[in-house]
Protein backbone atom coordinates (compact mmCIF):
# COMPACT_ATOMS: atom_id res chain seq x y z
CA UNK A 1 0.00 0.00 0.00
CA UNK A 2 1.37 3.13 -1.15
CA UNK A 3 2.19 6.09 1.75
CA UNK A 4 -0.08 7.90 -0.46
CA UNK A 5 -3.55 5.39 0.27
CA UNK A 6 -2.07 5.53 3.68
CA UNK A 7 -2.82 9.51 4.02
CA UNK A 8 -5.98 8.61 2.19
CA UNK A 9 -7.43 6.58 4.65
CA UNK A 10 -6.19 8.64 7.99
CA UNK A 11 -9.39 10.26 9.82
CA UNK A 12 -9.46 14.25 9.62
CA UNK A 13 -7.87 15.48 12.67
CA UNK A 14 -10.31 17.10 14.88
CA UNK A 15 -13.35 14.71 13.24
CA UNK A 16 -14.47 13.95 17.00
CA UNK A 17 -14.41 17.23 18.25
CA UNK A 18 -16.76 18.55 15.54
CA UNK A 19 -18.94 15.84 16.10
CA UNK A 20 -19.58 16.42 19.52
CA UNK A 21 -19.84 20.02 18.64
CA UNK A 22 -22.62 19.21 16.61
CA UNK A 23 -24.03 16.61 19.12
CA UNK A 24 -24.28 19.59 21.89
CA UNK A 25 -25.71 21.85 19.05
CA UNK A 26 -28.96 19.27 18.47
CA UNK A 27 -29.44 19.23 21.72
CA UNK A 28 -29.89 22.79 22.88
CA UNK A 29 -31.81 23.38 19.27
CA UNK A 30 -33.65 20.37 21.11
CA UNK A 31 -34.01 21.79 24.54
CA UNK A 32 -35.05 25.22 22.66
CA UNK A 33 -38.32 23.61 20.94
CA UNK A 34 -38.97 21.61 23.64
CA UNK A 35 -39.11 25.42 25.59
CA UNK A 36 -41.14 27.19 23.37
CA UNK A 37 -43.51 24.38 23.23
CA UNK A 38 -43.72 24.05 26.75
CA UNK A 39 -44.14 28.29 27.23
CA UNK A 40 -47.65 27.35 24.40
CA UNK A 41 -48.89 24.95 26.28
CA UNK A 42 -48.64 26.26 29.84
CA UNK A 43 -50.29 29.60 28.81
CA UNK A 44 -52.75 27.68 27.01
CA UNK A 45 -53.89 24.81 29.40
CA UNK A 46 -52.26 26.30 32.86
CA UNK A 47 -49.68 24.52 34.28
CA UNK A 48 -51.61 21.82 36.08
CA UNK A 49 -53.66 20.74 33.42
CA UNK A 50 -50.72 20.56 30.86
CA UNK A 51 -49.26 17.09 29.91
CA UNK A 52 -45.51 15.91 28.77
CA UNK A 53 -47.15 14.70 26.05
CA UNK A 54 -48.59 17.39 24.88
CA UNK A 55 -45.17 19.44 25.09
CA UNK A 56 -43.17 16.62 23.05
CA UNK A 57 -45.46 16.33 20.35
CA UNK A 58 -45.73 20.31 19.96
CA UNK A 59 -42.26 20.44 20.00
CA UNK A 60 -42.15 17.56 17.42
CA UNK A 61 -40.74 14.89 19.99
CA UNK A 62 -41.76 11.78 22.02
CA UNK A 63 -41.82 11.80 25.68
CA UNK A 64 -38.14 10.07 25.80
CA UNK A 65 -36.62 13.25 24.50
CA UNK A 66 -38.43 15.29 27.38
CA UNK A 67 -37.36 13.29 30.11
CA UNK A 68 -33.40 13.38 28.14
CA UNK A 69 -33.38 16.93 28.40
CA UNK A 70 -35.46 17.78 32.00
CA UNK A 71 -36.69 15.69 34.84
CA UNK A 72 -40.41 17.01 35.04
CA UNK A 73 -42.90 19.51 34.09
CA UNK A 74 -41.81 21.36 37.29
CA UNK A 75 -38.43 21.03 35.89
CA UNK A 76 -39.16 22.52 32.81
CA UNK A 77 -41.28 25.18 34.20
CA UNK A 78 -38.15 26.68 36.24
CA UNK A 79 -36.22 26.46 32.87
CA UNK A 80 -38.60 28.79 31.47
CA UNK A 81 -38.38 30.87 34.69
CA UNK A 82 -34.74 31.14 35.04
CA UNK A 83 -34.37 31.74 31.02
CA UNK A 84 -36.92 35.17 31.24
CA UNK A 85 -35.21 36.22 34.16
CA UNK A 86 -31.76 35.86 32.97
CA UNK A 87 -33.30 37.83 29.45
CA UNK A 88 -34.32 40.64 31.75
CA UNK A 89 -31.03 40.83 33.58
CA UNK A 90 -29.41 41.19 30.57
CA UNK A 91 -31.85 43.53 28.91
CA UNK A 92 -31.01 45.76 32.34
CA UNK A 93 -27.62 45.56 32.19
CA UNK A 94 -27.50 46.75 28.62
CA UNK A 95 -29.70 49.45 29.24
CA UNK A 96 -27.52 50.48 32.22
CA UNK A 97 -24.24 50.15 29.94
CA UNK A 98 -26.00 52.10 27.18
CA UNK A 99 -27.23 55.30 29.27
CA UNK A 100 -24.81 57.96 30.29
CA UNK A 101 -26.33 59.44 32.94
CA UNK A 102 -28.15 58.50 36.34
CA UNK A 103 -31.17 60.61 35.00
CA UNK A 104 -31.41 58.77 31.61
CA UNK A 105 -30.52 55.15 33.12
CA UNK A 106 -32.80 55.99 36.21
CA UNK A 107 -35.85 56.99 33.45
CA UNK A 108 -34.98 54.04 30.97
CA UNK A 109 -35.21 51.30 34.21
CA UNK A 110 -38.61 52.97 34.97
CA UNK A 111 -40.03 52.80 31.55
CA UNK A 112 -38.25 49.06 31.27
CA UNK A 113 -39.60 47.79 34.64
CA UNK A 114 -43.67 49.37 33.40
CA UNK A 115 -43.33 47.64 30.20
CA UNK A 116 -41.97 43.70 31.68
CA UNK A 117 -44.86 44.27 34.11
CA UNK A 118 -47.16 43.85 31.34
CA UNK A 119 -46.23 40.26 30.44
CA UNK A 120 -49.37 38.37 30.99
CA UNK A 121 -48.15 34.79 30.21
CA UNK A 122 -45.23 34.44 32.98
CA UNK A 123 -47.73 36.72 35.53
CA UNK A 124 -50.23 34.23 35.24
CA UNK A 125 -48.34 31.20 34.68
CA UNK A 126 -46.19 32.06 37.91
CA UNK A 127 -49.63 32.65 39.74
CA UNK A 128 -50.77 29.36 38.94
CA UNK A 129 -47.24 27.55 39.69
CA UNK A 130 -47.31 29.45 43.51
CA UNK A 131 -50.81 28.20 44.10
CA UNK A 132 -50.02 24.57 42.89
CA UNK A 133 -46.56 24.49 45.23
CA UNK A 134 -48.73 25.57 47.59
CA UNK A 135 -51.21 23.03 47.43
CA UNK A 136 -48.16 20.38 47.13
CA UNK A 137 -45.40 20.18 49.68
CA UNK A 138 -42.69 18.94 47.88
CA UNK A 139 -43.07 21.19 45.18
CA UNK A 140 -43.32 23.85 47.77
CA UNK A 141 -39.68 23.11 48.97
CA UNK A 142 -38.40 22.73 45.22
CA UNK A 143 -40.02 26.37 44.54
CA UNK A 144 -38.32 27.57 47.70
CA UNK A 145 -35.53 26.46 47.11
CA UNK A 146 -35.19 27.71 42.96
CA UNK A 147 -36.96 30.82 43.52
CA UNK A 148 -34.47 31.88 46.23
CA UNK A 149 -31.94 31.76 43.42
CA UNK A 150 -34.00 33.70 40.92
CA UNK A 151 -34.46 36.13 43.91
CA UNK A 152 -30.99 36.03 44.74
CA UNK A 153 -29.77 36.83 41.22
CA UNK A 154 -32.36 39.84 40.83
CA UNK A 155 -31.28 41.50 44.16
CA UNK A 156 -27.99 41.34 43.08
CA UNK A 157 -29.24 43.71 39.88
CA UNK A 158 -31.40 45.40 41.95
CA UNK A 159 -28.24 46.17 45.07
CA UNK A 160 -26.42 47.42 41.45
CA UNK A 161 -28.91 49.83 40.17
CA UNK A 162 -29.42 51.06 43.59
CA UNK A 163 -25.77 51.71 43.81
CA UNK A 164 -25.76 53.29 40.46
CA UNK A 165 -28.30 55.62 41.44
CA UNK A 166 -25.71 56.52 44.66
CA UNK A 167 -29.08 55.47 46.75
CA UNK A 168 -29.68 53.85 49.63
CA UNK A 169 -31.83 50.73 49.50
CA UNK A 170 -35.05 51.11 52.26
CA UNK A 171 -35.42 47.93 52.15
CA UNK A 172 -33.01 44.65 51.62
CA UNK A 173 -31.94 44.46 48.17
CA UNK A 174 -33.98 40.82 47.47
CA UNK A 175 -36.68 42.15 49.00
CA UNK A 176 -37.05 45.24 46.53
CA UNK A 177 -36.78 42.97 44.04
CA UNK A 178 -39.57 40.65 45.03
CA UNK A 179 -41.56 43.30 46.49
CA UNK A 180 -41.63 45.02 42.83
CA UNK A 181 -42.15 41.70 41.04
CA UNK A 182 -44.90 40.87 43.78
CA UNK A 183 -46.56 44.60 42.89
CA UNK A 184 -46.41 44.02 38.92
CA UNK A 185 -47.57 40.90 38.96
CA UNK A 186 -50.41 41.80 41.69
CA UNK A 187 -51.97 45.06 39.31
CA UNK A 188 -51.85 42.53 36.27
CA UNK A 189 -53.78 40.07 38.16
CA UNK A 190 -56.46 42.62 38.76
CA UNK A 191 -56.56 44.16 35.27
CA UNK A 192 -56.83 41.47 33.30
CA UNK A 193 -60.27 40.69 36.13
CA UNK A 194 -61.74 44.03 34.95
CA UNK A 195 -59.93 46.08 32.69
CA UNK A 196 -62.24 48.66 33.79
CA UNK A 197 -61.42 49.07 37.00
CA UNK A 198 -57.27 49.46 36.95
CA UNK A 199 -56.29 50.96 33.26
CA UNK A 200 -53.00 50.92 31.59
CA UNK A 201 -52.27 54.39 32.29
CA UNK A 202 -53.28 53.36 36.32
CA UNK A 203 -50.92 50.71 36.33
CA UNK A 204 -48.15 52.53 35.21
CA UNK A 205 -48.51 55.54 37.62
CA UNK A 206 -48.61 53.50 40.62
CA UNK A 207 -45.74 51.21 39.27
CA UNK A 208 -43.66 54.52 38.75
CA UNK A 209 -44.44 55.98 41.87
CA UNK A 210 -42.96 52.18 43.83
CA UNK A 211 -40.25 52.34 41.73
CA UNK A 212 -39.23 55.84 42.90
CA UNK A 213 -39.56 55.01 46.08
CA UNK A 214 -37.47 51.85 45.85
CA UNK A 215 -35.00 52.82 43.14
CA UNK A 216 -35.66 56.78 42.42
CA UNK A 217 -32.94 59.78 42.77
CA UNK A 218 -31.70 60.23 46.58
CA UNK A 219 -33.06 62.86 48.58
CA UNK A 220 -30.99 66.08 48.66
CA UNK A 221 -30.93 67.56 52.24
Amino acid sequence: MSPARLVARKPPRGGARVRGLGQRARTLATRRRLLAAAEKTFAREGFEAARLEDIARLAGYTRGAFYANFRSKEDIFFALLEDWVAERIGDVNALLAREESAAKRLRSLREHYAQIARNRRFALLGLEFKLYAIRHPEAHVRLRTRQRRIRAAAGDLVRRIAETMERPLPVSSTGAATALGALANGLLLESLVDGSTLTDEDIRYVLGVFFDAILGPPIRQ
